[in-house]
């Protein structure tokens, strides 16, 4: 476990993601390109920015997904965050936010990259910084029960077609889209 292992599986799951678009193809480029320049780039402490990892949480029948309402971004997102130096892959840096954030035990990651995003943010360092977010679909039991962690204001299970208004409704939208054409 290291930050050579976490960049190398940063690499491997840009260089194996399948883009639908091309601006998506772009961003997995500059993502690369990014990483090329920035060995200790999966780690928060790269203050130029840096890797996260985050996870779209659906419920098994894919009705429902677990939005978090994040206390710095003030909306409510999909779960995620920081790589660890103790992570081995982003994959498992997603799976153990997911876990940590939503209190639910065995859920079940898909190691395939799902999308990505970049976007400026102040995060824990307190210095303006930018997030290159890797996003994983996750599923959980339907029904799941939840505990909300210290990282969130509010933790909740939404349908798909019916999210709140302080959502980050198109990326959501968007990233269930992407989960159902992959789950047929």
């Amino acid at each position: 476990m290291s930050a050579q292992s976490l960049h190398r599986s940063a690499r491997e799951a840009l260089l194996g993601w399948q883009t639908p678009n091309a601006a998506d193809e772009s961003l997995r480029h500059t993502m690369l390109a990014f990483l090329d320049s920035a060995p200790l780039g999966c780690l928060r402490e790269h203050a130029p920015g840096h890797i996260t990892a985050s996870s779209l949480v659906l419920s098994e029948d894919g009705q429902q997904v677990l939005l978090t309402l994040h206390p710095r971004v003030g909306r409510w997102i999909q779960l995620g965050g920081h790589c660890e130096a103790a992570d081995e892959t982003v994959v498992g840096a997603a799976l153990r936010e997911a876990t940590e954030e939503s209190g639910i035990e065995g859920l079940r990651i898909d190691p395939i990259l799902l999308s990505a995003h970049t976007h400026p943010i102040t995060c824990s360092l307190g210095q303006p910084t930018r997030h290159l977010d890797l996003r994983f679909l996750v599923w959980a039991e339907n029904d799941a029960p939840i505990v909300v962690s210290d990282e969130s204001t509010d933790l909740r299970w939404w349908p798909v077609d019916a999210l709140p208004e302080t959502a980050e409704r198109e990326t959501i939208d968007h990233l269930v889209q992407l989960a159902r054409l992959r789950s047929r």
